[in-house]
């Protein structure tokens, strides 16, 4: 199969990023599919990663850790931003067109074996456990799509099960409180693995480890962030795990929430080695973690800033970073577009909408995307200073870069889906 017949093969296939449903949410089906392709998951141990913010970063922190060790590791994350062969890497490298196109036809080849017709993330996960064991990595980490009981990633059976927080999220599969997406999540915590839980919530945390792991550690208790502070292009933090200490270690994200990913991040690591981590191993591999999409510094004048804030936790983390780490000068400017399903007013309030000088709004570019005239509506509503009604991103990338001067910023944010066509778009205007 081509990369091209891929694409068409998995478009035809039931998406939730199309419709936003699930039906009947069940890992039988997965089940059923990698019993047929010979379980590849089981052929390398796995580290499974879970939460409702921060697990991206805290999968590729995990990841720089293991290479700088010098393990070849493969990793799966989900969504991609701009093409799909972001979600499948090996050594942080994407698989390629040619490769992913033959491990989708060998999924597709096998559909009538297996007597199911898997999902487009089941058989994207399917493809990706496959080439894995194809190109024998030595350890995999494994984000997960949607919460973790039930999702299609919890076929492996992974040494170490990190789960990084809780918050409120998917509230059609889960909830309608945080105990109930807790258990939902919990659920990728297997009896040999060992968990670490990022969350620090006592009446979660114990629900997070009630159902029994080899070993637990969890934050605040056996590991924590010790001082974490602003730097040059990322965070400076002391970290203390369940072995070591480690003072002075530079995170090159943006954001005081990277400290936390990055305490988990290395707990999970000394969790699957059994051990600490050199300090030279330590640095080297936190100093090459990369994040697109993520607070991703675009420009500096003006500043261009986009990070996928899907979430009114997510988004509340990219308010905070922009007004306080960044605290911008001139004219703030907010290009916004979200997905239906999201409470357009709670996403906006968390952005904190009214202390932006000027707010653009955009329809997602996803069937699922939330038509601009309701965002405008939102934030006129909510009291801000000057809405304008953009069709697509790029006519909002484009409005917001006629807008600011030298000395002016620009936060583009709110869906994957925006950042994601926002991202090519910038680099293409910007000088």
């Amino acid at each position: 199969m081509t990369y091209a017949e891929a694409l068409v093969y998995l478009d035809d296939h039931a998406s939730y990023e199309k419709t936003g449903h699930i039906e009947s949410p069940s890992i039988e089906r997965m089940q059923r599919l990698v019993d047929v392709i010979g379980s590849p998951q089981l052929s390398y141990p796995t580290i499974h990663v879970t939460g409702t913010n921060g697990k991206g970063s805290t999968a590729q922190m995990i990841t720089r850790l293991l290479m700088a060790h010098g393990l070849t590791v493969g990793t799966y994350a989900s969504p991609h931003l701009e093409v799909i062969n972001e979600r499948i890497s090996r050594n942080g490298e994407s698989i390629s067109d040619e490769a992913f196109g033959e491990q989708i036809g060998a999924i597709a080849e096998l559909e009538l074996v297996a007597g199911v017709r898997p999902s487009y993330f089941e058989a994207v996960t399917a493809a990706a456990f496959r080439w894995f064991a194809d190109v024998a990595v030595d350890v995999a980490v494994i984000e997960v799509g949607l919460l973790g009981r039930w999702d299609a990633t919890n076929v492996c059976d992974a040494q170490v099960a990190v789960i990084t927080n809780i918050a409120m999220d998917h509230n059609e599969f889960a909830g309608p409180t945080k105990a109930d997406i807790a258990r939902e999540k919990a659920g990728i915590i297997k009896p040999d693995s060992v968990a670490v839980v990022g969350e620090t919530d006592p009446e979660l945390v114990e629900i997070l480890l009630a159902g029994g792991s080899r070993a637990a550690f969890a934050r605040g208790e056996q590991f924590d962030v010790i001082e974490n502070q602003l730097a040059l292009g990322g965070r400076l933090v002391d970290l203390r795990t369940p072995t070591t200490l480690y003072p002075e270690v530079f995170i090159p994200l943006h954001g005081r929430h990277q400290g936390d990913n990055a305490v988990v991040a290395i707990t999970a690591v000394e969790a699957f080695f059994g051990t600490a981590v050199a300090d030279d191993v330590m640095r080297e591999g936190f100093a090459a973690v990369e994040m697109p999409g993520r607070f991703e510094v675009l420009a500096r004048q003006p500043l261009v800033i986009i990070d996928g804030a899907h979430n009114p936790a997510g988004a509340d983390a990219a308010a905070q970073v922009f007004f306080e780490d960044f605290d911008p000068a001139g004219q703030r400017i907010l290009v916004v577009g979200c997905l239906r399903g999201r409470d357009p007013a709670e996403l906006l309030e968390a952005l904190r909408a009214d202390e932006f000088d000027v707010v653009i709004t955009c329809t997602a570019p996803s069937p699922r995307g939330l038509v601009a005239s309701e965002l405008t509506a939102t934030a006129v509503a909510m009291g801000c200073d000057e809405v304008i009604e953009c069709d697509s991103v790029d006519h909002a990338c484009a409005r917001a870069l006629r807008q600011a001067g030298a000395d002016d910023a620009i936060l583009v944010t709110g869906s994957l889906y925006v950042v994601g066509a926002a991202r090519p778009t910038l680099k293409r205007m910007l000088p």
